[in-house]
């Protein structure tokens, strides 16, 4: 063989056989457990084995070409179509709606034969005549084989069957775009069989031009793997910020299976949890409904109770395809001491922080609901105004910390009498308490009441020994006493100091 021979052989099917076995490396190596690579990696080797199969017959005698091709190349080419078709159904997820006993084996009938050729010594595929011409040992170009070579244009011509299957019944452009670029792909490997196969450019191109469309679908099949990075492994800078985002961040499919989970995932809900049969399970249905039903959801509260705990979830998420399926990242703040905050701050706004009762301000708005409410239904209403007495003493004499405790039990003592006789207490400022009990109490009622309160005062202040800490209250009645809160504070007050007197 000369050097010009041996440096064209090596531009014609050498240079194809780097570029194949690049690609089937390259593949695989982004995932070695996904049936798509894989898949597409045995593509690319089988194609790889058909131009290293042409390298080989081009240097040997021609006598051996029939048993090559018959052997090696044809039991190859009856493989791919298998190969191709069980890629584009996996591709396009129809194999789901296969029967389990027909997936994937109807794709691998033809092995059989394949086998069997090679067991009966290459006897079943009938070799091709060969001829010598220039440095080429090209084939006749008779019944069997344009017989072949129709048979592979028809079975091209059925890959676009799933394609367009899957095209009608996307949900997104984007996987429309895929499709018909794996279509385009397609139709142009076609038309590359017909003009280079059924043509006899004699020696003026290599055997069996038409090979090269492999080269063609390949290329399709990884410029779209590049442009859509539906075989991609995930980019690492973006699984570095996937880790390193201390938000939860977890990738879901629409059936709540999580497919991945970051570091602030795990621990918001423990390695555990996240193994749950769904997601779902630990969120409300509320977003379960809104992510089926491919809603949009940006800055969306929800309450999570997670071991007795409760948080505060604010979650954003979005639709992305993964592995040719459409999933959900959720990015899940938790927002609780946020929320706290703010319920703190406004809770603050209308309370007092010492006793937790509410303030002045908020005391007259609901008390002049109440009056209201108390004309419609032609009920009486009685007002409390309850005042502490020797709280300085108390402070004096065992701390600031003792009158303090005195004050917030005996909040606690208001606030439950309130809210056990549909009333509402508040802290009026200093040792002043104010209260009111609707649904026409009677005055026996109110006595009792108010020797409670005492009584109940009285029986907290044993800790602090002998003191002369007591309550005066003061009571006066709607309508009798008045039609208005402030009228009805100052009968009120004026009773509370008549009381306040007969202690001293």
């Amino acid at each position: 063989m000369s050097l010009k021979i041996a440096l064209i052989l090596l531009f014609t099917h050498g240079l194809p056989i780097l570029f194949f076995t690049y690609m089937a490396t390259d593949v695989l190596l982004r995932n070695r457990k996904k049936a798509d690579h894989i898949l597409l990696s045995l593509i690319s080797l089988c194609y790889l084995l058909l131009f290293a199969e042409e390298y080989v017959r081009n240097q040997v005698p021609l006598e051996y070409s029939g048993i090559l091709s018959s052997a090696w190349l044809s039991s190859v080419g009856i493989i791919i179509p298998g190969l191709c078709f069980h890629f584009l159904i996996k591709f396009t997820r129809l194999d789901s709606k296969m029967p389990r006993f027909i997936y994937p084996y109807i794709f691998y009938v033809p092995v059989i034969f394949v086998l069997l050729n090679l067991a009966t010594g290459a006897q079943l595929i009938s070799a091709q005549q060969f001829y010598q011409a220039g440095m080429w040992k090209l084939p006749v170009y008779n019944d069997g084989y344009y017989i072949a070579m129709t048979s592979s244009i028809v079975s091209d011509l059925l890959f676009l069957i799933p394609l367009f299957i899957a095209k009608k019944k996307a949900d997104t452009h984007e996987q429309k775009s895929i499709y018909n670029q794996l279509v385009i792909g397609i139709i142009v490997s076609i038309i590359w069989h017909i003009v280079f196969g059924y043509i006899n450019y004699g020696d003026s191109l290599p055997p069996y031009p038409y090979l090269y469309s492999g080269i063609i679908w390949c290329y399709f099949l990884r410029h779209t793997m590049r442009r859509h990075d539906f075989l991609n492994l995930y980019d690492k800078r973006y699984e570095k910020l996937f880790n390193m985002n201390p938000d939860p961040i977890v990738l879901v499919d629409l059936k709540g299976t999580i497919k991945n989970a970051n570091p602030g995932a795990l621990e918001l809900f423990g390695a555990k949890k996240l193994r749950s049969p769904s997601f779902f399970d630990l969120l409300n249905d509320k977003i379960k409904e809104r992510i089926q039903a491919h809603k949009e959801i940006i800055h969306y509260e929800t309450e999570l109770l997670h071991e007795n705990k409760r948080f505060i979830l604010l979650v954003d998420a979005d639709y992305v395809w993964v592995d040719n399926e459409q999933h959900v990242l959720l990015i899940l703040r938790d927002v609780t001491m946020q929320k706290v905050y703010q319920e703190e701050i406004q809770f603050l706004a209308y309370h007092d922080p010492l006793t937790r009762l509410p303030n002045r301000r908020y005391f007259h708005e609901k008390l002049d609901e109440a009056l209201l409410e108390s004309e419609r239904n032609h009920e009486t209403l009685a007002l409390f105004l309850i005042d502490l007495d020797k709280i300085k003493w108390l402070n004096d004499n065992h701390g600031h910390l003792a009158g303090d405790d005195v004050l917030k039990h005996a909040a606690g003592i208001i606030r439950d009498t309130a809210t056990n006789s549909h009333g509402m207490a508040a802290r009026m400022g200093g040792d002043e308490f104010i209260m009111y009990i609707s649904g026409s109490p009677s005055k026996q009622d109110i006595q009792t009441i108010i020797e409670k309160m005492q009584l109940s005062l009285s029986q907290f202040m044993f800790k602090y020994g002998t003191t002369p800490v007591a309550m005066s209250i003061g009571v006066s009645y709607y309508p009798t006493d008045g039609k208005d809160g402030q009228a009805l504070i100052n009968i009120a007050d004026n009773a509370m100091y008549e009381m306040k007197r007969s202690h001293t």
